[in-house]
């Protein structure tokens, strides 16, 4: 069966419970994935000494990921507007991505190490922006940016944030980091079957021409040239800096700037994964509301308590904790600015390609770029270099978001209303 549409618009037929299904299932398949990237972050404190890893180089490791995952992210998100294949690209990733943890276990050096991180990246980074096009075409617009929220954030962070510190660290001290990437690789092999026998291939969109439509279409302009999308772009390299900077310094920040023990330090860094994992639902489901570009200026900006209380708070861990809680709620936005606002600014079959290009830009300018800037500024300026870092670009990412258009669909139609357009 063929749809033809002109923007992003769910398809009529699909059921309730089968909206519910299919973000479940996403979101748990991502939150495997993530489980998967993290892992190599929680268990640094392991790999380091054991490879004699620099600062430097795993400023590397990290880098090396986000470039495959970038490069992947704009290849397989075209091919899937391309071909119309969601659901099998989805399965061969997951059982790539999966093979991918057992050859990091398996690393005996830096050199191999980095081979497994850059493959790793290439099986995981079209994952996402095909998941966003499979909600697109299933959840009605008015739930839109909950339900990218929920995909993106919440499986993610329960998963590959909050329950993998808690996991791997314990297995690690137990019988080794090598095990650990080991177990790691077991979880995604049990999503993709579920992928298999309970998500549908959805109704192939073919583009019919917008006529008179200012907000989805310009007429002579490119699709991937638009204000929003640009925009998007930018605030992506701040924020996905942020992110990534943080996963790759935090856990050595905690036990070798600031002195806590292993324990404590997971517990902290899974606080993390539980304030994302709020806030996937939460930040996008209040945006849906009040609109998309407040809640991208003013949530961004509260991300600046995160490092400044690691730098300056010497009190309780608990209270650490909280700041952790709050700080890192800005993750709530991420589903916005990659998929939401691309998915409302672009035509139904431009959106995976879409998302693929603000998730690839920020992945290569930032995700590639900063962990490197932060591994060099640790090695010449000591570990609180990175978190003067992440202050920066938090507050950049709140200013860039002054620049966006609105286009949550309530906002959208409360303003039509009221000029009578």
């Amino acid at each position: 069966m063929t749809i033809a549409t002109t923007g992003a618009t769910a398809d009529p037929g699909t059921t309730r419970s089968y909206q519910l299904t299919l973000v479940g299932l996403l979101s748990l398949n991502f939150g495997i994935l993530f489980f998967d990237r993290n892992a190599l972050n929680f268990l640094m404190p392991f790999v380091q000494p054991d490879l004699k890893l620099s600062f430097t180089e795993i400023g590397l490791l990290g880098s090396a990921l986000s470039l495959t995952w970038a490069l992947a992210g704009f290849f397989v998100g075209w091919l899937s507007d391309r071909t119309g294949k969601r659901k099998i690209i989805i399965v061969v990733s997951t059982l790539a991505f999966c093979a991918c943890s057992v050859l990091s276990g398996l690393a005996s050096s830096f050199f191999m190490l980095l081979g497994a991180r850059l493959l790793m990246g290439l099986a995981e980074g079209g994952v996402m922006p095909i998941s966003h096009a499979l909600v697109a075409a299933e959840v009605s617009p008015e739930r839109r940016g909950m339900a990218m929220g929920v995909t993106q954030n919440l499986g993610s962070n329960l998963l590959g944030s909050s329950a993998a510190p808690l996991i791997l660290i314990p297995v690690a001290m137990a019988w080794g980091w090598r095990e650990a990437f080991f177990l790691a690789a077991v979880p995604g092999l049990i999503s993709a079957l579920l992928i298999i026998f309970f998500v549908k291939e959805p109704a192939k969109v073919v583009h019919a021409p917008a006529v008179g439509d200012d907000t989805i279409a310009a007429a002579g302009r490119s699709p991937f040239l638009r204000r929003n999308l640009l925009v998007c772009g930018a605030i992506g390299i701040l924020l996905v800096s942020y992110l990534v900077v943080c996963w790759a310094f935090m856990t050595l920040i905690l036990t070798q700037l600031r002195g806590y023990d292993p324990d404590t330090a997971k517990w902290l860094m899974a606080t993390l994964g539980f304030s994302a994992a709020i806030s996937s639902f939460v930040v996008p489901g209040i945006s849906d509301y009040v609109g998309r570009k407040p809640v991208m200026i003013v949530v961004p900006l509260i991300g600046v308590i995160l490092p400044l209380g690691v730098l300056f708070y010497g009190g309780s861990p608990w209270v650490l904790a909280v700041i952790f809680f709050f700080g890192w709620a800005l993750n709530g936005v991420f589903p916005m600015f990659m998929a939401t606002i691309p998915s409302e600014t672009v035509e139904a079959h431009h959106i995976a390609t879409a998302a693929g290009l603000v998730m690839g830009t920020s992945e290569i300018l930032g995700g590639v770029l900063s962990p490197s800037l932060a591994g060099w500024l640790a090695d010449g300026h000591g570990l609180s270099a990175p978190l003067w870092l992440m202050l920066v670009l938090c507050i950049g990412a709140g200013l860039l978001a002054f620049l966006l258009e609105e286009t949550a669909p309530r906002i959208v139609a409360r303003r039509a209303a009221a000029t009578g357009l």
